[in-house]
């Protein structure tokens, strides 16, 4: 599918923030007064900046306020309301570490648990969809939890969680990538089975519906060359994992160290999400011959 960019900055900023706000309302980072101030106001900035980064991949901005009422069916809808949800239990928990008031962390312990939640909503937006094979596998949830958690902990500073999360990252990440490889064949989806005429014999398209591009060619039919795709799971795997791992271990703890390893690992999180969507085929391409 064509990546739009403010997908890509939605799901890897909205994604490392919750993340850090999961860690800073279970407690697991230590700060203080005007520090305290700092950390959350980073995580809220991530979080917040990242779904707004979402409106502008609507058809219609204006409308956005709407998405609210379709929880019923929508996971998009269930997300804004999980966002919604999370960020304002963990106001009182902020407040509480920059004010120093010393609040109980069950407010905390809670809203940790629905920052995972609603990375959980966004990452079932895709899941949800039959008709992107990559996408249709619980392989998509479990690897936006843990870029979520990757990028928490890198943001967290906390060198132990760092290096863990990192470690379960770099086996999911592979993992994402041969499985979703595998899933168009997994499934059985074929021009045959898309115009259900399989059973007559080999299917082939003789000429496209129509001779000029239109919607569906430009956003669900994109065609990434495997060499470039190959490259750029080297560069991803490298930065996302391999570099801010190298990072933590190594150099000592400090503020340049967190910031150092956050961004070469947003900066390969980015390629990593470029490629979940650029690589994921729609079942609409089988009546194009564009596989």
């Amino acid at each position: 599918m064509n990546p739009a960019p403010s997908v890509i900055l939605f799901t890897v900023f909205s994604g490392a923030g919750f993340g850090f706000l999961a860690f800073l309302g279970a407690g697991l980072v230590d700060a203080s007064g005007w520090a305290a101030f700092g950390l959350w106001f980073l995580g809220y900035a991530l979080a917040v900046g990242g779904l707004l980064a979402s409106v502008f991949h609507l058809g219609n901005p204006r409308r956005s306020m709407r998405a609210f009422s379709q929880w019923r069916t929508s996971w998009l809808s269930r997300e804004a309301w999980a966002a919604v949800a999370t960020l304002t239990l963990l106001a009182p928990v902020a407040l509480s570490d920059w004010m120093g008031f010393n609040w109980p962390r069950s407010w905390g312990l809670l809203a940790a648990a629905l920052c995972l939640a609603t990375v959980g909503t966004t990452s079932m937006i895709y899941t949800q969809l039959k008709t992107v094979p990559r996408w249709h596998h619980w392989i998509t949830p479990v690897s936006f939890a843990v870029f979520a958690l990757a990028g928490g902990a890198v943001l967290s500073g906390d060198g132990r969680w760092t290096a863990a999360m990192l470690v379960v990252l770099g086996i999911v990440l592979p993992a994402l990538w041969q499985i979703g490889d595998g899933r168009f064949a997994a499934v059985g989806v074929g021009i045959g089975s898309a115009t259900g005429l399989g059973a007559i014999g080999k299917v082939t398209v003789f000429e496209q519906p129509h001779t000029s591009p239109n919607y569906l060619m430009r956003e669900m039919i994109y065609v990434v060359g495997r060499k470039h795709a190959a490259r750029l799971r080297v560069l991803a795997y490298g930065l996302a994992v391999v570099a801010p791992l190298a990072v933590v271990l190594v150099l000592p703890g400090g503020p340049a160290r967190v910031a150092l390893a956050a961004l070469l690992h947003l900066t390969g999180v980015l390629a990593a999400r470029w490629l979940f969507f650029a690589q994921a085929e729609h079942v609409v391409g089988l009546y194009y011959g564009q596989r």
